[in-house]
C-alpha cells in the first residue's frame, strides 16, 4: 500500500536534548494550525522527520499546503513524496518507478538513487537498495540516464518504520519554533530595516509584538497603514502579531523646543525605548528589538547606540547590527516586506530629524540634559495610556 505524504525535515531542534520533544510538539501544533482549513490531516512523528498524511476523503494537495508549511519557523524544508507500508524490495521498486514516471516521464534527465536506511533491521544495505531500484528505473524509462556524481534528479528512499520516497526537496527558513524562545517588543517603523529585524528574531523562536510611533498630522494614515501592512506580512510567518500605535506628536514637538537640535534624534529614540519597555512589561516580554545597523546612520554609532540603550533595564536585541544595507535588502525581498517598505510615506523619525546630528554623544551629557526636561515623563505616560492596539 502507498499514499502521498509530505515529508517535513527539521534541523536545529534535533540537537535540543531533553527539550526536543517540546520543540517538536510546537512544530506539530503549528503545522496543524496552518493546514487545518484545507482538510483533515494527520502529522506523524518520525525520528528527525514529521510526516503529513491526509485522512478520510482529504486529498494531499501539495501545491496548496506546502506554502503554509514552509513559512513555519523551525522547518528546514519539505519533500512531497509517497509512503510505502510494505517495504519489500519489489514494492519499493514499483513505487519508485511510478513516482519517477509521474514527475519525469517525458523529460530527458540524468538521475541517481540515494537510500537512507534508518531501519537497520532491513535485510538489504543502502547501496544495494539504490542499485536495485536504480536499475529497475533505468530499464523501464528510456528518457533517463544514470549519473551518480552530478545528476539532474536524486531519488531518495528513506527506510524507517515505513519507506518514504521523494525526488523534490523545497528549502524552508530553518530557525526555531515561534514562541519557543520567550517574548520581545520590536520597534517597527515604515522602513526596510525594522521589519527584517522583527522577522529575524521571530525566526529564532522569539514571540514578537510591535510598536509604531505615529505623529499626526506630520505622518498621515497612509504611513500608519504601511506599518500595519508590514506587520501583516511578518505575521504570515508568526500566525499573528500585536501592533501598538503610540501617538508621539506632543512628545516630538516638546523635544524640538527643549533639546539641542543636533541631539534631537538621540532624545527621540530614548523616548521611544522608554515607551517600548513599558509595553514590554505589559506584555511580560523579556527584551526589545530594533533595526539598528552599526554605522548606517548618525544615531547608530557605538556611542549613539549606547546613549539610546542607557534608558532601558532590559536587553535590547539588534539582529542587524553587523549587516550592511544590501544584506538587509536581500532578506526584505525574500520575506516580502521590501516593496511595502519603499512606499513613499514617511515615519516620524524621517520627518523630525536633525540636519547635522551628533554622531558621538556622551551618555552622561544626554542624561544631564534629560534630567531638566520636566514634562517628558508626563507626556510619555499620556502617550502610553492612550495608545491603540491593532490585532494582526
Amino acid at each position: 500500500m502507498e499514499e502521498k505524504v509530505l515529508i517535513v525535515k527539521y534541523g536545529e531542534i534535533a540537537m535540543r536534548g531533553n527539550n526536543r520533544k517540546l520543540f517538536v510538539n510546537r512544530l506539530v501544533d503549528s503545522i496543524r494550525k496552518n493546514i487545518d482549513e484545507y482538510g483533515d490531516f494527520y502529522v506523524v512523528k518520525e525520528q528527525g522527520r514529521l510526516i503529513v498524511e491526509a485522512r478520510g476523503e482529504t486529498k494531499a494537495e501539495f501545491d496548496t499546503i506546502i506554502p503554509r508549511v514552509l513559512c513555519i519557523f523551525g522547518i528546514l524544508g519539505v519533500a512531497p513524496g509517497i509512503k510505502v507500508t510494505d517495504q519489500s524490495i519489489d514494492n519499493i521498486k514499483e513505487a519508485s518507478l511510478k513516482h519517477m514516471k509521474e514527475f519525469f516521464g517525458d523529460k530527458e534527465q540524468s538521475f541517481k538513487v540515494l537510500t537512507k536506511r534508518s531501519n537497520k533491521q532491513y535485510p538489504i544495505v543502502s547501496n544495494e537498495v539504490s542499485a536495485i531500484v536504480g536499475e529497475h528505473i533505468f530499464e523501464n524509462m528510456d528518457n533517463l540516464s544514470v549519473d551518480v556524481h552530478n545528476p539532474d534528479v536524486v531519488l531518495t528512499i528513506e527506510l524507517r518504520n515505513d519507506a518514504y520516497i521523494y525526488s523534490h526537496y523545497i528549502m524552508g527558513y530553518g530557525g526555531l519554533p515561534y514562541g519557543s524562545s520567550g517574548k520581545a517588543v520590536a520597534l517597527l517603523s515604515g522602513g526596510i530595516d525594522s521589519p527584517v529585524a522583527a522577522w529575524l528574531m521571530a525566526k529564532r523562536g522569539v514571540e514578537v509584538s510591535a510598536v509604531y510611533f505615529h505623529s499626526p498630522p506630520y505622518t498621515g494614515e497612509r504611513a500608519k497603514q504601511k506599518v500595519e501592512d508590514l506587520a501583516r506580512i511578518v505575521s504570515r510567518f508568526t500566525g499573528g502579531m500585536k501592533l501598538y500605535v503610540v501617538h508621539f506628536t506632543e512628545l516630538q514637538l516638546y523635544l524640538l523646543e527643549s533639546v539641542p537640535e543636533d541631539k534631537l534624534t538621540i532624545f527621540l529614540k530614548r523616548a521611544m525605548m522608554k515607551v517600548a519597555e513599558k509595553i514590554a512589561l505589559k506584555e511580560h516580554a523579556d527584551g526589545l528589538v530594533t533595526g539598528d545597523s552599526v554605522g548606517q546612520v548618525a544615531s547608530q554609532t557605538m556611542q549613539g547606540l549606547n546613549a539610546i540603550s542607557a534608558v532601558c533595564n532590559m536587553p535590547v536585541l539588534r539582529p542587524l547590527a553587523g549587516m550592511d544595507k544590501q544584506e538587509i535588502i536581500d532578506i526584505a525581498r525574500k520575506i516580502g516586506t521590501f516593496e511595502t517598505s519603499i512606499l513613499p510615506y514617511e515615519d516620524c523619525c524621517t520627518i523630525f530629524v536633525a540636519k547635522h546630528p551628533e554622531t558621538r554623544p556622551k551618555t552622561s551629557v544626554i542624561n544631564k540634559i534629560e534630567s531638566r526636561l520636566e514634562r517628558i515623563d508626563e507626556i510619555l505616560e499620556k502617550a502610553f495610556e492612550e495608545m491603540e492596539l491593532i490585532e494582526i
